[in-house]
C-alpha cells in the first residue's frame, strides 16, 4: 500500500483533495502495513486475500492495485481469473481458502460463524499469525471504504 503515495492518483480525486486529508493522514496507515510486511505471513496470500476483500467490497481502486501487485509478485492469470469463485476450483490450497472464508467472514460480518472459521483457520495459524491476518483483512476493508469515500479513480496504479 506504500505505492498508494507515489502514484499521481491524488489530483484524480474528485470528492476530498490529497492537500484536503489531515496530515499524515496515509502515511499512519502505511505505517500498519508496514507492520503487516514485518509478520512471517506469506504475503503473496495476502495480495489474493487484499484482492478477494476489494472483489466483495466493489473497490475499483484497489483492484486494480492489488491485481496489478499479485501479477508484479508472480500470481498467475488462472488463479487471479478464478478468486471470486474459489470454493468452486482446485487452484487454492485448503490452507489459502480457509484464509479467504476467514477474510469473506471479517468483511460480511452479519450471518457469518467468525468461530467456526477461525477454529478452522487455528489447525494452519497461531494466534499471533492469526491476529495479522485479521489486522491485513480489516486493514484491506478500511482502504477499500476510504477510496469508494474519496472516489479515487482506478487504472492509474503502477508497480514500483
Amino acid at each position: 500500500m506504500v505505492h498508494l503515495f507515489q502514484t499521481n492518483i491524488f489530483n484524480k480525486m474528485e470528492r476530498i483533495s490529497y492537500q484536503e486529508l489531515p496530515q499524515a493522514f496515509f502515511e499512519h496507515l502505511g505505517q500498519i502495513e508496514d507492520y503487516i510486511k514485518q509478520s512471517n505471513l506469506d504475503l503473496k496470500l495476502i495480495d489474493l486475500v487484499r484482492l478477494r476483500i476489494s472483489q466483495i467490497n466493489e473497490c475499483a481502486y484497489c483492484l486494480d492495485m492489488h491485481y496489478k501487485e499479485a501479477r508484479h509478485a508472480g500470481e498467475t492469470e488462472l488463479r487471479l481469473s478464478m478468486l471470486s469463485a474459489w470454493r468452486e476450483t482446485d487452484f487454492f490450497t485448503d490452507q489459502e481458502k480457509t484464509v479467504f472464508e476467514y477474510a469473506e467472514a471479517l468483511t460480511l460480518l452479519p450471518n457469518h460463524n467468525i468461530a467456526k472459521t477461525f477454529e478452522v483457520l487455528s489447525s494452519y495459524y497461531s494466534k499471533e499469525e492469526i491476529a495479522y491476518i485479521s489486522l491485513a483483512i480489516t486493514q484491506m476493508n478500511t482502504w477499500n471504504r476510504l477510496m469508494k469515500a474519496f472516489n479515487f479513480k482506478a487504472g492509474y496504479f503502477k508497480v514500483n
